[in-house]
Parts: structure tokens; C-alpha cells; sequence
């Protein structure tokens, strides 16, 4: 019998997929482009200090890469197979708990290990600028691998465990950044509260990013055990979820019966989160009033109770930070770091609850029911854009008055020439929020029609939505630092590049939304009924679908 049959297949198919190669190549490309803008635009700075800057931007972005794979290849690996009754047929066979795990893994996650591999050699590249040293280079090239396989065999080990995708996607982005950055968060405040007096090595070796950080060579001469135990323990950890997975996969499909202790829990959750019986009822009869939809996708009361709990946290540890450092707390990176945290919040929040409902019926086959009911497209529409508006008009409105407020603190106590700056900046970010947040409603829904999973609906409509816009930019800046190159003149003002960066947002949402809209309106019941193409990246998700020409206007 073949060692892991499994692997050994996934291997085979994956070596004749085009998309393999195109992964391996597109990676290589974005950081030599990336690198080249880097180099281009600090041209007048020191070689070595272009080289250190290079290798730490690069190195950094692929860690990151890295660190989130597992929730986007891995998570729902497992419970996908659980939720579509296909996972018990493996283990009708002499396969084993780890075969099917690896197996499932090198399926699910190939591209993600092609695309850090393929990025590897190129960091080699500041090497040979001087800036950097071979053993810098290494070091950081067996972060950026362990990283990945620690945040894969995380997101099978969740996996394993679980049938619902969000709930997996979520603990596992859950314990990854309990890892990377929760559990040296933990020693720092141990550490300034008083009860030790530097952060202890126990809460930053588990960390992912406590080994990268090492990996530079000041560090690494300064901590070179440290380093090796975090790389070690963070290995171990990886190994520990694969065996995990193994251990519970062959046991965690068949459905099994359940204690009443555990029953009465599932009551006493599904009470909180639905309300009782005359609670649901009349909660029904009112949103029924209003659409039908509306009700199916509002049914969970807890959910606006979720943003607003979420918030409440953020709050507490600001007011943590506002008690321990006082006025030193009160200043602009603190607000700008804040206002940056509670948009990406609403943004990615948001984009999962657009593209849930819609892909989850889309994929239970509920979808064309409901299609043949009365309900117009119009009216499932209408009735998602209710629920979002419930679950996310009133923190919106919070965080737009938190950022008003920091604005006019950031204006009163700014420079009178740096007053329009700031005023422009928030005011731009606000309004950007907004829009995105618009953009967002379409493309998730049209995209949730076009892929089985939600989160890959969710993930390619904030890659659209956000990372377009900073392309657009970077290509831009690119052009003006090679023209600069060639003829000195004036540098643009600010206005110029906050314009621009406004402008193209807005650009990218009128495209990107507008085209979504009218997808939604034209081939909404074409799409619908049509089986899902083969998995693709992101262009072929944003413009894939239904078949050209196909299907009038619906109403």
C-alpha cells in the first residue's frame, strides 16, 4: 500500500492544475514589484538601510501571509466534508486518521505553501545588496515556512472539531491570535502592572511573531536560545494540532447522540439567541410584516448584541490604556491607530454577514425554494440589506461619532498648517468607510452566488474593495518617482496624494459595486440555478458567474 495515498494523489492533481503555476508566479511577481517600488521610491537612502528596509518589509508581509493560510485554506477543510456527509466515506476504507488529515491539508493548502515558497528565494535579493546577512536570511526563510505550517495544522486541528465554517474560521483566527499576539500582550501588561519587571520569556515564546522578530541579527545576538525555543515550541504546536486531527477525525463524523446536560446548554444558547417561543413569535410576525427575507436573515437576535459586545471590549482596553498613561495616551497615533482598528473591524465584519446568508442557501439548495416562492429579487435584497442595517447602523453611527471626536481633538491641538491636513485625512476616511461599506453590500452577494464557501465570498470582496485601491496607488507613486528620475520638479502637495487616494477609493467602489449591482438585478436567477464553476482566484470570482448573454432582467 502507498505511504499517505492521499498526499500522494493531491500531489499528482495538483502538478496538472495551471493555477498551481500561475500561484507560484503571480506571488514572485508581487514582491519583485513590491521590492522595486520600495527600492525606486528610497533611491537617495543608504544602500544598506534599502536593503534592511526591503528584506523587512517583504519578509514581514509573507509572515503575515503566512500566519492567516490557516484560516483561509484549512479551516473548513474537515467540517466542510462533515456538513456534506462526505467525510465518514473515507473511513469506510483502510485509510487512516493522518492519512486523510495530511491529505485534506495538502489539498486545501498547496497554493498558500507554493506562493511563501516561491517568495523565499527573492528575499535573498537584499543579501546581495550588503544590507543584510546569511544567517539573517535563513533564519527569516524557516520563520516564514514554520509560520505557515503552524498556522495550516491549526486551522485542520479547529477543523476536526467542528461543522459549522464560521465557527471554525473564527477559532482558529481566534487562536492564532491568541499565539501571536495575545499571549505577549498578556505578559506586557503583567509586566506593567507591576508584577514583574520585564515580560516573561513564557509569554512570548509561543509566538510566532516573537520568532520573527528575533530573526534580524541585533535580535538574534541578543536572544539566540530564545529564538530556537519559540521556532521549536511554535513546530511542536503544529505537530500537536495534526495529531489532534487525527486522532478526532475518524471519531467526529457520525452523528452521535447527545447528553441531556449538553442538550439543555443547546436549549438554554438557542433561548439567547433566538428568544422563546412567544419571543420568536412575535419577533417573526414582525419582521415578516415587513420581508421575508428580512426574517431569515435577521432570525438571531444576538447578532447587533455581538458588534455591540465586541465594541464594548475595544472601549475597556482603551480606557485601560487612557488610565495607565493619562495624557501620553491622549495623542494622534493612538487615535489614528484606534480609528484604523474599529474601520477594519466594521469592514470585515460586515463583508462575512453580506455574504453568509446568501452563500449558505445558495449552497444548501434553498436558494432556488426560494426563488419560487413570490419573492422578487428585489425583495431578497431588500430584506439582506434590513438585516445588515440592523445588525450594523448603530455601530456605525458609534464609530463615526468616536472618529468625529478624534478629529476635532487631533485639529485643536495640530499646527495651524497641519489643521486642513488633518480635517481633509479624517474626514476622507469617514466618508471612504461608508462607501466601502456600500460597495461591500453588492459584491459579497454577488460573489456569495459564485463560490461555495462564504468566507472566500467575504475575502475576495475586501481583496477588491481595499487592496485595488493601494495598487492603483502604488503604481502611481511608481510613475511619479521614475518621472522624478528624469526631470526634478516640484513635489506634489498633499492634497494631490489624498485626492488620489480618495479618488481611487471612490473609483473602486463605483466600479466594483455598480457592476455587482447590476449583476445582482440582471442574472441573479440564471446564477442561481447554475452548479458552481471550478475554484479560482480572484479575478475569475469577481467576473466568473453565469454564462455570458444569459437571462433577462429579472424583477
Amino acid at each position: 500500500m502507498t505511504f499517505l495515498p492521499i498526499v500522494v494523489r493531491e500531489l499528482r492533481v495538483a502538478s496538472r492544475k495551471r493555477g498551481t503555476y500561475w500561484v507560484r508566479s503571480g506571488a514572485a511577481l508581487a514582491v519583485i514589484i513590491a521590492g522595486t517600488w520600495l527600492f525606486l521610491i528610497m533611491e537617495s537612502a543608504p544602500q544598506h538601510m534599502v536593503a534592511l528596509t526591503l528584506f523587512g518589509v517583504l519578509t514581514g508581509t509573507a509572515v503575515l501571509y503566512a500566519l492567516l493560510s490557516g484560516v483561509r485554506s484549512t479551516a473548513d477543510c474537515l467540517s466542510g466534508e462533515k456538513r456534506e456527509g462526505t467525510l465518514g466515506l473515507l473511513f469506510l476504507t483502510d485509510l487512516r486518521g493522518y492519512d486523510v488529515v495530511l491529505g485534506k491539508m495538502v489539498a486545501n493548502s498547496f497554493n498558500a505553501f507554493y506562493a511563501v515558497l516561491a517568495v523565499v528565494p527573492i528575499l535573498a535579493l537584499p543579501l546581495l545588496m550588503g544590507g543584510i546577512t546569511p544567517g539573517e536570511f535563513g533564519r527569516m526563510a524557516l520563520v516564514a515556512l514554520n509560520t505557515l505550517f503552524f498556522s495550516l495544522s491549526l486551522g485542520i486541528g479547529i477543523s476536526s472539531v467542528s461543522r459549522s465554517a464560521k465557527n471554525s474560521a473564527a477559532m482558529t483566527l481566534l487562536l492564532i491570535l491568541f499565539f501571536a499576539a495575545m499571549s505577549p500582550a498578556l505578559g506586557a501588561i503583567l509586566s506593567g502592572t507591576g508584577r514583574t519587571s520585564r515580560i516573561e520569556p513564557m509569554f512570548l515564546v509561543p509566538s510566532p511573531a516573537f520568532a520573527y522578530y528575533l530573526a534580524f541579527d541585533l535580535n538574534y545576538r541578543a536572544g539566540q536560545p530564545l529564538f530556537w525555543y519559540s521556532l521549536a515550541l511554535v513546530h511542536g504546536l503544529a505537530w500537536l494540532a495534526l495529531g489532534v486531527a487525527s486522532f478526532i477525525a475518524p471519531r467526529s463524523w457520525q452523528e452521535k447522540s447527545t447528553s441531556g446536560k449538553v442538550l439543555g446548554w443547546r436549549d438554554r444558547w438557542r433561548s439567547w439567541t433566538y428568544g422563546d417561543l412567544p419571543e420568536r413569535k412575535a419577533f417573526r410576525r414582525r419582521l415578516l410584516d415587513r420581508n421575508a427575507f428580512y426574517w431569515l436573515a435577521a432570525r438571531a437576535r444576538l447578532k447587533p448584541a455581538s458588534v455591540w459586545a465586541v465594541l464594548a471590549l475595544l472601549a475597556c482596553g482603551w480606557v485601560w490604556g487612557l488610565a495607565k498613561y493619562r495624557h501620553d495616551w491622549l495623542n494622534e497615533p493612538v487615535f489614528v491607530t484606534t480609528a484604523l482598528i474599529l474601520n477594519g473591524l466594521i469592514r470585515f465584519w460586515f463583508a462575512n454577514e453580506a455574504a453568509r446568508q446568501l452563500a449558505e442557501e445558495r449552497k444548501a439548495g434553498t436558494l432556488e425554494l426560494l426563488l419560487s416562492t413570490p419573492l422578487r429579487v428585489s425583495d431578497i435584497l431588500h430584506g439582506q440589506y434590513l438585516a445588515l442595517v440592523r445588525q450594523f447602523l448603530g455601530p456605525l453611527l458609534l464609530v463615526l461619532a468616536i472618529e468625529c471626536v478624534f478629529m476635532f481633538a487631533v485639529v485643536s491641538t495640530a499646527l495651524a498648517e497641519e489643521r486642513a491636513l488633518w480635517f481633509s485625512l479624517w474626514t476622507a476616511g469617514m466618508l471612504m468607510l461608508v462607501a466601502d461599506l456600500v460597495a461591500l453590500y453588492w459584491l459579497c452577494q454577488w460573489l456569495a452566488l459564485t463560490v461555495r464557501n462564504p468566507l472566500r465570498a467575504a475575502g475576495s470582496s475586501l481583496a477588491a474593495i481595499l487592496f485595488f485601491p493601494w495598487g492603483a496607488f502604488a503604481l502611481v507613486m511608481l510613475g511619479l518617482v521614475l518621472t522624478s528620475m528624469r526631470s526634478r520638479g516640484p513635489d506634489p502637495s498633499w492634497k494631490f496624494f489624498l485626492g488620489l487616494w480618495f479618488g481611487l477609493g471612490i473609483a473602486v467602489d463605483l466600479i466594483f459595486g455598480g457592476w455587482a449591482r447590476h449583476n445582482l438585478r440582471t442574472r441573479f436567477r440564471v446564477v442561481a440555478q447554475q452548479r458552481y464553476s471550478a475554484a479560482g482566484g480572484i479575478w475569475k470570482r469577481l467576473f466568473g458567474g453565469a454564462e455570458e448573454g444569459a437571462g433577462p432582467r429579472v424583477p
